[in-house]
């Protein structure tokens, strides 16, 4: 046969009231004093910028004799078309990470 246990009693929380939350009270707002002064708008003119010099297969390069020249080494890893990056005393690649230190 079955026992039968005894019935838990539950426990009444307190019951926040539903609806808005409460709100703050309003506040007054603060009146600042007025300041007149008087600012003398000066327009000046308008100098052209320089235009960038474009980027691309510009940059990676160049027309010697009638043939191209690659300014850049092509990635070890990934091959031809990936050209590396010039860090000054490094190339690295873009593609992969591969880094390739210059001869000093």
């Amino acid at each position: 046969m079955a026992e039968k246990r005894p019935e838990k009693t539950a426990v009444k929380k307190e019951e926040k009231p539903k609806g808005k939350p409460l709100e703050k009270p309003a506040e007054k707002p603060v009146e600042k004093p007025a300041v007149e002064e008087v600012v003398e708008e000066v327009k000046e003119k308008k100098v052209a910028k320089p235009k960038k010099k474009q980027k691309g297969a510009y940059s990676r390069y160049k027309v010697a004799e009638g043939r191209l020249a690659r300014l850049r080494p092509f990635c070890e890893r990934c091959g031809p078309g990936y050209f590396m990056a010039d860090h000054g005393t490094r190339y690295t690649c873009g593609h992969c990470g591969f880094t390739r230190y210059k001869k000093s």
